[in-house]
């Protein structure tokens, strides 16, 4: 009997060490980022239940640490950058993507996304 539950065992063990990746249902487990990066694109990202509009986003941009590149490359994931070469004053947060220089950008960025009121958690 002892012998049987220990074949029992052995075959459940040797069958949960497949090659494939752990699955979850039918999905793949998520892997887990570092810090650096996971802050840049989960502030740029939305949730996957409700989308988020660009105020909310550009808002959760200012929680990274100012005048960083990871600040400058979480505002370039919501708007993408477009340099232009003589860029017209920004009259709008959308402007801010024709601007060339990073600090000039992210100074831009920073102008507006502080100047957004504060929208309550829903």
């Amino acid at each position: 009997m002892i012998l049987a539950v220990a074949a029992v065992l052995y075959s459940a063990s040797a069958f949960a060490q497949a090659d494939k990746p752990p699955m979850v249902g039918d999905k793949p487990l998520v892997q887990v980022q570092s810090k650096g990066k996971a802050a840049a694109t989960t502030a740029a990202a939305a949730p996957k239940g409700k989308p988020q509009s660009i105020a909310v986003r550009l808002q959760a941009c200012l929680d990274i640490d100012d005048g960083t590149k990871d600040r400058l490359s979480c505002y370039d994931a919501v708007i993408p950058p477009a340099p232009k070469p003589k860029a017209p004053k920004a009259k709008g947060v959308a402007d801010c993507r024709f601007l060339k220089e990073e600090d000039e950008r992210l100074a831009c960025f920073n102008g507006f996304a502080e100047s957004i009121p504060k929208l309550p958690k829903t």
